[in-house]
């Protein structure tokens, strides 16, 4: 019941004479959240209110936490998602957690079908400055891609090198929004902004000499962008990118439907 689709269906149902109140009451009794143990409360509404699930965050949590969070949730979603998992933390999974799937560039687990086919228009470009920030680059587009979007990647195209770049414009025209992940001086943002007519979301890496502060340095670099149309991000935060860019194009698809 954590889909739009499903609650309505269920609703339908019960105007119908099919479905008792009491049988819905049941089904609907854990909408808000579902608690784990102790340890955990699960956001089942979460779909329902932003469009997209709740996802696990693995720092600070058990396998064992892990892999009990991902059984309840893939009750209600085809989609389970669980980022910033280490490869140790993983292998314990494997054992816990049926189907699990990693996505090791990314560090994120899911519960996902094997072809994952996008269910919303438009084109998530995202670009790389450097090969050291295809983590975060790679988590933005493993979160796109499991979300239901689809993905064009371009990577290792920084201002070190401008003509990569250049010589890939195509990316950046196609794109329906841009993702852009740099560390170091962070400069490719804005000047992907200043080629592309469509919105561009900077994320800083904490990839950098002692003088880039661990991501502040590029952080600052885009928030201070001389281009119009940049928006700003967390250091290191591909997954908070990736889910922008997805409420952007969802946004704009609602406003085409009315």
């Amino acid at each position: 019941m954590s889909n739009e689709k499903n609650l309505h269906s269920l609703l339908t149902d019960v105007a119908n004479g099919q479905v008792s109140p009491d049988m819905a009451l049941d089904r609907l009794k854990d909408l808000a959240y579902e608690p784990v143990g102790e340890f955990a409360k699960i956001d089942h509404h979460r779909a329902l209110r932003t469009g997209f699930p709740e996802v696990i965050w693995g720092p600070g949590k058990t396998p064992e936490q892990i892999a009990q969070i991902m059984e309840v949730m893939r009750q209600r979603n085809e989609v389970v998602m669980a980022t910033r998992i280490t490869p140790d933390v993983y292998s314990a999974l494997q054992s816990k957690v049926r189907d699990v799937r990693y996505f090791g560039s990314a560090q994120i687990c899911a519960i996902a079908p094997l072809e994952l086919k996008p269910q919303y228009s438009g084109v998530i470009g995202i670009l790389s400055a450097g090969t050291a920030d295809l983590p975060v680059a790679e988590e933005a587009a493993v979160t796109a891609e499991l979300s239901g979007f689809n993905v064009q990647r371009l990577w290792d195209v920084g201002v070190s090198g401008i003509h990569r770049l250049l010589n890939n414009r195509h990316v950046i025209e196609a794109a329906s929004v841009l993702i852009v992940v740099a560390g170091m001086e962070g400069a490719l943002p804005s000047v992907v902004a200043g080629l592309a007519d469509c919105p561009v979301i900077a994320v800083p890496t904490s990839i950098g000499y002692g003088a880039s502060f661990g991501g502040l340095a590029p952080l600052l670099t885009m928030l201070n962008s001389c281009a119009a149309g940049v928006g700003v991000v967390n250091i290191d935060n591909g997954f908070g990118a990736a889910v922008l860019a997805g409420q952007i194009l969802r946004t704009a698809e609602k406003l085409q439907q009315k």
